[in-house]
């Protein structure tokens, strides 16, 4: 049994990777054992419910959306590698170590709307390179394709931390001592796939060809794709993409005409980037209908982006069905 300990030293020698980098996961993996803790206590330790406060886009904070944030930052200004780091929860970026090479940004805790509920919730990571010069807003509006390190660790049944440093992707679980254990190498998403997974309440809103893929899908083996579909619907963006790339599936959270001067609902920086990366990297495919997810140029650190990701050939035949 390969601890995270153990494997990063060789992992990051064989693809020299510098030391430095592993360090900084190592930090948000730290943070993110901290913030198990406080999930798994839940209503013991009265950390249910609304925070009473709202964050940069404007929605109502959980009270563990906030502590998960607070443990983050405080672990991460902590360690020297980190010159900055940038969270859906901030307004803004916050400076950490002048002489850092890395910026950190994450979801502190994605899905939180399931927490009063017990549902899966997770936190989600991307790591850039600190471009040189004064660190600014600028420092980290990078394409997602730029990013060094992305990641996840899921707060489900089991915890388990699954990270890529562009050479592959893990899985590590978190057992028993409180150590994060190495349980899958490499997981592939299969090209093709039968379940979907979006917010059917809104099929009314979307554009036409969404409208028309989600009928080709219903349609079942009656229809052009002459196959059956079941639809998955968690609510939680991190276990919906965990239990894509376990067995593959197709994840959508499409722009719709309510407002369409707004892009989308996900934010690029913090969520589509990271999870793009690590399902390109396992052999999967995203996009936002218009292009490649890791292609995009960021405009702001909490755009919004529409989202397509999972299994290859169905995130080709949407975006295909766009084109058109």
């Amino acid at each position: 049994m390969t601890t995270l300990s153990q494997f990063l030293p060789q992992h990051l020698q064989t693809n020299h990777i510098p030391a430095a980098l592993g360090s900084v996961l190592e930090s948000v993996v730290a943070a993110c054992a901290q913030i198990n803790g406080k999930v798994r206590q839940g209503a013991l330790a009265g950390i249910l419910g609304e925070a009473g406060t709202g964050n940069v886009q404007g929605e109502d904070q959980k009270k563990l959306d906030v502590i998960a944030n607070d443990i983050l930052v405080h672990v991460l200004t902590a360690n020297p590698n980190v010159a900055g780091l940038a969270s859906e929860e901030e307004d803004t970026f916050v400076a950490c170590n002048e002489n850092g090479g890395y910026l950190v940004l994450f979801d502190p805790l994605d899905g939180s709307s399931n927490i009063d509920v017990n549902i899966s919730v997770g936190t989600i990571f991307s790591i850039l390179a600190k471009p040189e010069g004064a660190l600014a807003t600028e420092s980290f509006l990078q394409k997602g394709r730029k990013q060094v390190g992305s990641g996840y660790v899921l707060y489900g049944p089991q915890t388990q931390l699954v990270f890529t440093l562009k050479h592959g992707v893990f899985v590590f679980t978190l057992d028993s001592d409180g150590q994060f254990v190495q349980t899958q190498t490499n997981p592939s998403v299969p090209a093709q796939t039968k379940e979907f997974a979006i917010n059917m309440s809104n099929q009314r809103h979307w554009f036409p060809p969404m409208q028309q893929y989600i009928g080709e899908l219903l349609a079942g083996d009656t229809g052009v794709r002459g196959k059956n579909y079941n639809m998955r619907w968690v609510a939680s963006m991190v276990a919906e993409i965990h239990r894509i790339l376990m067995r593959g599936g197709v994840f959508m959270y499409p722009q719709d005409t309510r407002d369409p001067g707004k892009p989308g609902k996900l934010r690029l920086m913090y969520e589509a980037n990271p999870l793009s990366l690590i399902l390109e990297q396992a052999g999967g495919a995203s996009n936002n209908t218009v292009q490649n997810m890791l292609d995009i140029q960021p405009e702001g650190l909490h755009q919004r982006v529409s989202v397509v990701m999972g299994s290859r050939e169905e995130v080709e035949y949407v975006n295909k069905l766009h084109q058109q």
